[in-house]
């Protein structure tokens, strides 16, 4: 299943989700601004991170857009089960042999990977299992990022029995088994979590078409973004009614 190598002496590695399908925007990673794909963007802002990163998508013939879209990008990409997506981390992660796993997913193309690095070497300092911004939001929804060993990654996915665990990939880690694992949170000093650059509707894309088109954010980091949404609440309006599904939903 894997079409790329990734070298084998990776031991750290982004893995990143995408899959056309989607219930409320379809094939929105694919969606362009300015002649590029939300993907690319979002594949662009991950590599600030200095990681390798690979894009897990699913073995589905409507996702070969996304495995000739990380063609012409250059990035390695693995395709498993569209459902079981805890499942596709797990053999993602031990094909290409990866200890450390952290996990983004594709319809934030405002991802920021300066702040997954600086999350990375909070999970090394503190040892943990497993590390989130998600866990109590501090960050606008389109910075998440989950980092967690193989360990944990491995006794989820042979001991995740609901649909929601296997489709969610960590709520077995971080939901059910809080004594199993060393869990941490990754706070901001301030609480941005009202804000959304994540990308679900057509509202999420005119918020993202905007900031792109009109301020050039995809080349600013995480906190310029903040400062921009700060001075512009008809942006923030746009989607801020837009409500994220629940887990299990």
């Amino acid at each position: 299943m894997n079409e790329i190598s990734v070298g084998k002496d990776m031991r750290v590695s982004i893995i990143t989700q995408a899959r056309v399908a989607s219930t409320r925007l379809a094939a929105k990673v694919l969606k362009t601004i300015k002649g590029k794909s939300l993907l690319a963007y979002h594949i662009q802002r991950a590599r600030w991170s200095d990681l390798p990163i690979i894009v897990a998508t699913t073995v589905k013939e409507q996702d070969e857009p996304i495995v000739e879209e990380c063609k012409i990008l250059e990035v390695p990409f693995f395709r498993g089960d569209e459902c079981d997506v805890l499942g596709r981390y797990y053999h993602c992660a031990r094909e290409n042999q990866i200890d450390t796993i952290i996990r983004i997913t594709s319809d934030c193309p405002l991802i920021d990977g300066y702040l997954i690095r600086e999350g990375y070497e909070e999970y090394k300092r503190l040892n943990a299992d497993y590390l989130s911004n998600s866990i109590e939001r501090t960050f606008p929804r389109g910075l998440d990022f989950e980092i967690f060993s193989f360990r944990a990654l491995k006794l989820a996915y042979e001991n995740a029995k609901e649909l929601p665990e296997r489709e969610h990939v960590t709520p077995y880690i971080w939901k059910n088994n809080p004594n199993l694992f060393e869990i941490k949170n990754f706070s901001s000093r301030l609480n941005k979590s009202e804000y959304r650059i994540t990308v679900d509707t057509d509202k999420d894309f005119e918020v993202i078409k905007i900031l792109i088109e009109d301020f050039g954010v995809d080349q600013k980091g995480y906190k310029e973004i903040i400062e921009i949404l700060d001075s512009h609440p008809e942006i923030v309006k746009i989607n801020q009614d837009i409500k994220q599904k629940d887990y299990g939903e």
